[in-house]
């Protein structure tokens, strides 16, 4: 054991009673860091309240062109089904006129002949039920796909739509600065509650009501809002993937569906442009209905990652009052 002399215990005596002046002085009285709790927290529930409201709003925004997308990638399957239907049918009757124009075939001698086997040609269908059936089969599914390439168009273009005010509403609902810096003084502040509650206890002051908002706001010190813009940017993104391709799909099916384009084929059948231009529409509508999809999960996810931090915004609000 070390025996000091009086003069060294008076040394280390005061010294003791030095600094813990000077850390006592460091330490805010009890009623003076509930004030700045109160100050540094209360609010920060409000500002991540439209937040959550318009990722609320997004999501139904999103699901809604979900629910276009997917209209328009059936309707557009259906329109394929009718076409080929169509196609198959002409071909039929195609078939049909050539057997028939081969067995009454006259090898034409005058120009008058000639006019006579193209009378004859035109009379070769359409003189029976069967033919007058056929026609009027073709017909319905003529009508019928033509119907249908303008709902997917239609359907499409409010696909767009809603992906284009997805991805303003995701690239506006992120958190600034100002609610970051308004967390971090709240983290400071409950952590200067504490000490002043660790000192008041010493002191033999009542410090249950610093307990309760310690509690209560303490999560502050473990949430992460950058989790919210992420899944902003994530949606952000995926809407405007969708509502690129829904714009190319929408253009894209209603060129395919124009008359210009559509039944230019042989005896009104479908040309490989008019197959393919169906086919790209189809297939875009298929990409926008993913991305739509993709975006509905991301908003849904923002609004989770924002209820984590507003539980506890609430909660720490609610004990500060």
């Amino acid at each position: 054991m070390i025996i000091l002399g009086g003069k060294y215990k008076l040394f280390v005596i005061c010294s003791i009673c030095f600094w813990s002046v000077i850390a006592k002085a460091d330490i805010l009285p009890l009623n003076d860091a509930l004030r700045a709790t109160y100050t540094a927290c209360v609010g920060i529930d409000d500002s991540l309240a439209d937040l959550k409201k318009m990722a609320g709003i997004n999501t139904a925004i999103t699901g809604v062109g979900t629910g276009l997308g997917v209209g328009a990638t059936v309707v557009g399957i259906v329109k394929e089904q009718k076409d080929q239907a169509a196609d198959t049918l002409k071909m039929e009757k195609l078939r049909a006129i050539e057997e028939r124009r081969i067995q009454n075939e006259t090898p034409p001698t005058s120009n008058e002949d000639l006019d006579a086997v193209s009378r004859e040609f035109d009379n070769l269908w359409g003189q029976n039920t069967e033919d007058k059936n056929k026609d009027s089969e073709i017909d319905k599914l003529d009508r019928q796909s033509k119907s249908l390439g303008h709902w997917r168009t239609g359907l499409l273009a409010g696909n767009t739509a809603t992906n284009v005010a997805g991805a303003i509403i995701a690239g506006k609902n992120t958190t600034d600065g100002d609610l970051q810096n308004q967390i971090d003084n709240c983290k400071t502040a409950i952590g200067e509650l504490r000490r002043a509650r660790a000192q008041a206890r010493i002191d033999g002051v009542d410090v249950s009501e610093a307990n309760a908002i310690v509690s209560a706001c303490e999560g502050f010190e473990t949430v992460d809002i950058s989790k919210i813009n992420t899944r902003a940017k994530g949606a952000m993104i995926s809407g405007i993937v969708g509502a690129t391709t829904g714009l190319t799909g929408t253009i894209t099916s209603a060129v395919a569906n124009s008359d210009s384009v559509r039944n230019q084929g042989e005896g009104g059948t479908r040309t490989d442009k008019e197959k393919n231009l169906n086919t790209a529409s189809n297939v875009l509508a298929g990409a926008s209905t993913v991305a739509s999809a993709t975006a509905t999960v991301f908003n849904a996810t923002q609004i989770k990652a924002i209820k984590d931090v507003a539980n506890i915004a609430a909660k720490c609000t609610e004990a500060l009052k």
